[in-house]
This record gives C-alpha cells, sequence and structure tokens, in this order.
C-alpha cells in the first residue's frame, strides 16, 4: 500500500505544476475549507506572496526566477524578492539613479503605485519633490537623494532639448552625445547651441551652455548668427571640383 502523501507534499506538487495559486485553489487542492490550514502548510515550506492583484496569489520561494530587478513574473501576476508592494516600492526609490514618479514606477512593476509610494512619504520612509513639473520620490539618504536630485535635472534638460534618453543607458547615451558634440567644429558647435538655446527660451543660453560645458556668451552668439541671418553659406566642393563637363560632339 502506498504511503499517504502529507499535506505540505500535496501543495509542494500542486505549487510545482501550476506555479501560482490562488487561496482558494490551494484549500481545493488540499481538500479543506480552514484558512489557517493552508497557511500553515505554507508556512513549513516557505512561500511568498503576489505584490500585484492584492497579493491574492501564491508561490513557494523556490520556485520564482528573479530577474536583474528582483522581479518574477508568471502570466501576468508579479512577485518581489523585496515582499509586498510597499517594500518593493521602497527598495526601487532608495536605489534608483534619479528617483521615480508615479508613472515611471508604474511602468517598471507594471501596477499603481501612487497609494504605495504615498505612504512611503507619509511614514518618512521616502522624500519628494517637484523636478520639472512632476512629483519625483527620492531616498531618504542625503547623499544619494543629491545624486538622485541631480541625475534628474539632467534627464529633464535632455528631454527639454529632445535629446534621447533610457532608463537603463542614460549614462551611455550621455557619453555619445557628448562625443558626438566634440566631433563638430566651433562654428558648427556654437550654431548647434544656439538652435538648443532658442527652445528653451528665456533661460536657455544658461541651460544648455551647463549641459554642454560652453559659455553662456558663446551660445548667445551662436543663436544671434543663426536667427539673425549672420550664418555664411560654406561651399561644400572647393571650386573647381567635382566631375567635369562632358564636352558635346558637333555632328560631322
Amino acid at each position: 500500500m502506498d504511503k499517504p502523501r502529507l499535506d505540505g507534499d500535496t501543495i509542494r506538487i500542486f505549487l510545482e505544476d501550476e506555479s501560482i495559486a490562488t487561496l482558494q485553489q490551494l484549500k481545493e487542492a488540499l481538500g479543506t475549507t480552514g484558512t489557517m490550514t493552508v497557511f500553515r502548510r505554507l508556512k513549513v515550506l516557505g512561500y511568498q506572496s503576489s505584490y500585484s492583484h492584492r497579493g491574492m496569489y501564491y508561490t513557494l520561494r523556490d520556485i520564482p526566477d528573479f530577474d536583474e530587478q528582483g522581479l518574477w513574473g508568471w502570466h501576468a501576476v508579479w512577485f518581489s524578492r523585496y515582499g509586498n508592494l510597499v517594500e518593493t516600492a521602497w527598495e526601487f526609490v532608495a536605489q534608483a539613479d534619479r528617483g521615480f514618479t508615479a508613472n515611471e514606477l508604474e511602468t517598471v512593476l507594471h501596477v499603481e503605485c501612487k497609494q504605495a509610494l504615498l505612504k512611503l512619504y507619509r511614514d518618512g520612509r521616502v522624500d519628494r519633490t517637484k523636478i520639472g513639473g512632476a512629483q519625483v520620490y527620492l531616498a531618504n539618504d542625503k547623499g544619494q537623494q543629491r545624486h538622485q536630485k541631480l541625475r534628474r535635472q539632467e534627464h529633464v534638460e535632455l528631454a527639454e532639448l529632445g535629446l534621447p534618453q533610457t532608463e537603463v543607458l542614460s549614462h551611455e547615451l550621455q557619453a555619445a552625445i557628448i562625443l558626438f558634440f566634440s566631433l563638430l567644429d566651433e562654428r558648427q558647435r556654437r550654431l548647434y547651441a544656439g538652435l538648443e538655446s532658442q527652445k528653451f527660451g528665456h533661460g536657455g543660453d544658461r541651460k544648455v551652455a551647463d549641459l554642454l560645458g560652453l559659455d553662456a556668451h558663446t551660445v548667445a552668439k551662436g543663436r544671434r548668427e543663426l536667427f539673425g541671418g549672420e550664418v555664411e553659406r560654406e561651399r561644400v566642393r572647393r571650386k573647381g571640383g567635382g566631375r567635369k563637363a562632358a564636352e558635346k560632339k558637333r555632328p560631322t
């Protein structure tokens, strides 16, 4: 006669097959209506609840294959190695390069985050400030917070200039932008800076100067040249260059 399986074995086999389950599904697998019966078995095995779907899904701790951000999704249900949504939001804000707005964090975590961020702010676990017209949640650590504010301001200025940026490669992209700018000659740099300054309006010369490492007077000069009609077009080819004109043959 086969030895009957323990309730813990039943849950493990069920979750290894299904990966995740609701409390009701686990009750049905055990053949019980007792909530505490299920949780006693889960506690012995070691379990995690989802941070999405109001924590209604469960899995065993050794099942999730967390990505580099500490997240694991299974059929649009999300789990975090940091625990519930509040703890996950805190971890992401504390470690962020430039903080997070609620919308940005929602994109990363795939769930609505506003209430979790508000709770963290009211509990004094994160700070927030308005930068570029948006509420940005920042780390409480003052050193990290200063870094996040500086990086956020750079992000806003790049966006206003219409320059490309991404969450992951922002450092690399900025380096590429600076490299490209360095390849221009002195006149081209001045005119390009003047063009970007015009987009800002008041204060644009200083913003572009700070971003591109120029003197504000140089930016202003480039703007005046470009929009004042003072730019002289240069020949693409030197005089006499290009293909020689074909000699027309006279009919004999």
